[in-house]
């Protein structure tokens, strides 16, 4: 199967792509804008520099592709309500011409990645696929958006599409990011305190980067449509968060506490019952354990984090 990933030098992509290179021709496009300067793709990989935004360039590595897994999106809530405008023009347009074209090559699936909190609002957990959709922010209503012509597609023209609501994925090669686990390790490797915006009670549902890509590859493998929201299926504060990074670290650290920040949803964590009944896979990662690996994957790559910490949060 060949298969095109949209993103696949961002954190998750990176991560998918070194789960899948032995069984799948791939081909990763990206427009490194996360500064990914090692990057390092196995062998066999095709790498396209560019956005998936340009007609011309994404028309061609359709050509001859069976999958799209779509990675690449303009990400951060905080960011879309400072500005609606990108993750609209990004997000929306982007991957409406994607479906357009993925239509017109005949691709044979789509793997679409959305999210679950910031596309549901403000709902009482654990949040499923069943809920009505009410985001609070720009970024969720793109994603919803998005969402709906993978309905419309598969539903229209016959292209399978699967959404996959990922709650917050962390984990090796996420030095880019701007989630949670990746910026307090940041934070603690040079010796700062941790900023918690809200009083550290606020829930959320983290899951290991590794149990996400075996996710994908049986997406990938089933007949199957619709949206399914995947995580570990437990509700994690951010307290419970810092007193694993204190064991894994070992070392004391200071908290600094800030008011909470509009268009942060509270609580939020997954019901994944529809995903481990049809995809027939679960999360299988303590929290303790990756978040050590994320941990010893910073400690090692040093240099592959500190010179692209102030980019945007984008696969």
């Amino acid at each position: 199967m060949r298969v095109l990933i949209t993103g696949g030098a961002g954190f998750i992509g990176s991560n998918l792509v070194e789960h899948l290179y032995n069984s799948y021709e791939l081909i990763v496009l990206d427009n490194l804008s996360a500064g990914q300067g090692l990057l390092q793709l196995p062998e066999g990989v095709k790498l396209i520099r560019g956005d998936f935004t340009d007609e011309s360039i994404l028309a061609k590595c359709l050509h001859g592709v069976d999958a799209v897994v779509h990675l690449a999106a303009l990400s951060g809530v905080i960011d879309s309500i400072e500005d609606p405008q990108p993750s609209f023009k990004i997000n929306v347009i982007g991957s409406f011409q994607l479906l357009e074209l993925a239509r017109a090559a005949r691709v044979r699936r789509v793997i679409n990645a959305s999210t679950g909190g910031a596309l549901l609002g403000e709902v009482k957990p654990p949040i499923s696929e069943s809920m009505t959709p009410s985001p609070l922010s720009p970024y969720g209503a793109s994603k919803l958006a998005v969402e709906g012509y993978c309905s419309a597609f598969a539903g229209a023209y016959g292209l399978p599409c699967t959404t996959l609501r990922f709650s917050n994925i962390y984990g090796p090669r996420s030095g880019h990011k701007k989630s949670v686990v990746a910026a307090f390790i940041k934070n603690l490797m040079r010796g700062e305190p941790l900023t918690v915006y809200g009083d550290g009670t606020q829930q959320r549902d983290y899951l290991y980067v590794g149990d996400l890509v075996r996710w994908i590859e049986i997406a990938l493998k089933r007949d199957i449509v619709g949206a399914y929201q995947l995580g570990s299926g437990r509700p994690t504060s951010l307290q419970e968060l810092i007193a694993v990074l204190r064991i894994v670290a070992s070392r004391e650290f200071d908290v600094m506490y800030k008011p909470a920040r509009q268009g942060e949803v509270h609580a939020t964590w997954c019901d994944i019952s529809k995903a481990t009944r049809e995809l027939g896979s679960s999360a299988g990662t303590s929290l303790e354990e990756g978040v050590r690996r994320t941990w010893e994957w910073f400690c090692a790559n040093h240099e592959r984090w500190e010179n692209v910490v102030a980019s945007s949060s984008s696969d």
